[in-house]
């Protein structure tokens, strides 16, 4: 086949994405491809300032964070036996895996 397959994984749990990448990087050694990654992206930093009291007491404020973590893979000189093992590849929920032919 000899394609490029692109794998794109975001996750709020930065051991989750490192684990599944790591999943993912082994099982495709195992069938013969090449593999380049996991090249961690940027990090998403989104903060939340919610009001602690509803009525009075405007000053009284509590932040929130929430981070998003992504990984990239790319997959070169793949075969039939390299697709087959994605397939059937189980990564833990939390993850988001986009996958680009």
């Amino acid at each position: 086949m000899s394609q490029r397959i692109r794998i794109k994984l975001k996750s709020y749990d930065h051991n989750l994405v490192d684990k599944s990448a790591e999943k993912i990087v082994k099982t495709i050694k195992t069938t013969g491809a090449v593999v380049n990654g996991p090249i961690p992206l940027p990090t998403n930093k989104k903060i939340f300032t919610v009001n602690k009291a509803t009525f009075v007491n405007k000053k009284s404020r509590e932040q929130f964070q929430l981070f998003s973590y992504k990984r990239l893979l790319d997959i070169y000189s793949t075969t039939t036996k390299t697709i087959d093992a994605l397939m059937k590849l189980e990564l833990p929920s939390g993850v988001e895996v986009e996958i680009k032919v």
